[in-house]
């Protein structure tokens, strides 16, 4: 309706009929509304020279039709991304291992042959836990050390129906080691301290005692503490065991007073172990630990103000000589009152390397005879050093040839034969360091950097070395191998097997001498060790506790956890 009135009413109040208007113009445009403002005309878009767009044929239209693949495809191969990354160890399980299943594969025939355990790197135990330190997450290594366990079991059970209580007792704690205790290791522990204290020769065992004591052997496999402590093991309420066991105490606290006095700290050291061991409830061991170490308060003292000697000298550049001012002789008194002072230890490997440094320097110069003077005393504070190899080898396989070849070249042209001149290196040596450099790699890989002899990483580079003294592979794998023990060592700890750490910590200082980022390294052996105690206490093997202890205290001695460990094992609690 338009709500117009027809133009034939006259009427202006009349009513108003609604009428649809002119069919005519509905086709029109509308106008717009006359809003009293300007109007404004857009043009229409010009259409180009050369006539009209023309409408898009059948064959254009295809690709727009078919963009909708590429988003797909994209998603399709994020997808398969993702589902790779997420099942990535599934497919890394799926890959052989073959350095992981060899050392399987002799592990398992060392147990099928009964070799079980040993230090030579080729028993059941130390290829299983080889095998466990390659592959962390390895259920076959975890499983080969319970079979291990379980295998010590019977052997000690065998050794205990023989009569051969040492063999029993060695294997029972191997067990106890593998297994974390259990009913079966319990058991055979009990068997065994029966079959070593039978009730029928207690009163020969206190006899025995009562005599080593009066003839002053108080220590031993057959002194009075230990024959005191075999009764005691088996009968923990012998009144008399316990008496002898306190008098015991009193004699070895004795000593060690008298070895603080001596200031034989070593000595005073290991009395006041045994006391711990023998006596664990000695009410002077607390007084005997506080002397011990207001002692080693002092020598620490006199021992820090010649490793600051020593330093202050290398700063200085007086590395050797033959007076007392010099580096090496302060770090060598130092040594002299604290066998054990790692940061003395590590100045004769800064001195030694000291020495690498002057001697590759005589070697950039030519003057070879100087720098074998110079690496003959290296060798002897670091014979096992990667840096000294490395020099070694330039002598003897690398740049002797190589200034040969060179002065065989500068000969040649200036007769005007190039062809006369001789290489340094055949093409079959070169092949011959590229094998020995695989098999290093694959050596140092395994864990075989020192061991075997001829088969270890270092052995083999050396040997790449001897033949080109330049190879940058055989060189580079030489001095990079610190860096390789050091994880592999990092990696033991965390597996918590502390032999094998300690093992590779050895190995390591003997690589890489005077480097003092080893300190760290040494504390965390150190409290490694105090873990392995404690763990072994609460298995009930203090005498094994009581020597990871001491390892500990070689690596650590400051630790506070130390003491506190001492007295938790000493006590029971």
């Amino acid at each position: 309706m338009s709500g117009r009135r027809d133009h034939h009413d006259r009427d202006a109040r009349a009513r108003t009929e609604p009428t649809l208007g002119r069919l005519d113009d509905l086709d029109r445009p509308a106008s717009p509304p006359d809003d009293g403002l300007p109007s404004i005309v857009v043009d229409s878009p010009r259409p180009r020279s050369g006539g009209g767009t023309p409408p898009p044929s059948r064959g254009t239209r295809g690709p727009r039709r078919r963009g909708w693949l590429i988003p797909v495809l994209v998603l399709v191969l994020i997808g398969a991304v993702t589902a790779l990354w997420l099942q990535q160890d599934r497919l890394r399980g799926m890959v052989p291992a073959t350095e992981l299943n060899d050392t399987l594969a002799q592990a398992n025939h060392a147990l099928e042959t009964g070799h079980l355990d040993g230090t030579n790197g080729d028993s059941a135990r130390e290829l299983f836990e080889k095998a466990r330190d390659q592959q962390p997450d390895s259920d076959q290594a975890r499983d080969g050390l319970r079979r291990v366990g379980q295998a010590e079991i019977a052997r000690a059970d065998a050794a205990l129906q023989a009569g051969r209580l040492d063999e029993a007792e060695a294997a029972l704690n191997v067990a106890r080691e593998l297994l974390g205790g259990g009913s079966d290791v319990e058991q055979l522990a009990q068997r065994l301290s029966q079959a070593r204290n039978p009730q029928d020769r207690t009163e020969s065992l206190i006899d025995q005692a009562q005599k080593a004591f009066a003839a002053g052997r108080l220590d031993g496999d057959d002194g009075a503490g230990a024959l005191y402590r075999r009764v005691l093991d088996a009968d923990k309420s012998n009144a008399v065991a316990a008496r002898g066991l306190d008098k015991v105490g009193d004699g070895l606290a004795a000593q060690a007073r008298q070895a603080i006095a001596d200031n034989d700290r070593t000595k005073a050291n290991a009395l006041v172990d045994r006391i711990a061991i023998l006596v664990p409830g000695y009410g002077d061991l607390p007084s005997l630990r506080a002397a011990l170490a207001e002692t080693k308060k002092q020598d620490d003292q006199a021992v820090k103000a010649l490793v600051q000697q020593g330093n202050d000298a290398m700063r200085a550049g007086r590395f050797t000589g033959s007076g007392d001012d010099n580096a090496l002789a302060r770090f060598r008194a130092a040594l002299a009152a604290d066998p054990d002072n790692a940061e003395a230890k590590a100045g004769l490997g800064q001195v030694a390397q000291a020495l690498i440094v002057q001697a590759n320097a005589a070697l950039d110069s030519e003057d070879d005879d100087q720098a074998t003077r110079l690496l003959d005393q290296a060798e002897k504070l670091a014979p096992k050093s990667a840096e000294l190899a490395a020099a070694r080898a330039r002598i003897a396989g690398g740049d002797v040839k190589a200034r040969q070849s060179s002065g065989a070249v500068r000969a040649a042209d200036d007769d005007g034969d190039l062809a006369q001149a001789s290489l340094a290196v055949s093409p079959e040596q070169k092949a011959k360091v590229a094998e020995l450099v695989r098999r290093a790699q694959s050596a140092a890989s395994r864990g075989d950097i020192m061991d075997p002899p001829g088969d270890s990483a270092y052995d083999l580079y050396r040997n790449a070395l001897a033949i080109d003294g330049n190879d940058p592979a055989a060189r580079a794998g030489l001095q990079g191998l610190p860096t390789q023990v050091e994880k592999q060592m990092q990696q033991a700890v965390a597996n918590g097997n502390v032999q094998r750490a300690e093992n590779l910590y050895a190995t390591l200082a003997d690589l890489a001498p005077g480097d003092t980022s080893q300190g760290e390294l040494r504390h965390r052996l150190g409290s490694a060790w105090i873990d392995n105690a404690l763990q072994r206490a609460g298995q009930g093997d203090r005498q094994g506790a009581f020597q990871a202890l001491d390892r500990a205290r070689r690596y650590a001695p400051d630790d506070p956890r130390l003491q506190s460990a001492y007295e938790r094992i000493a006590t029971g609690r």
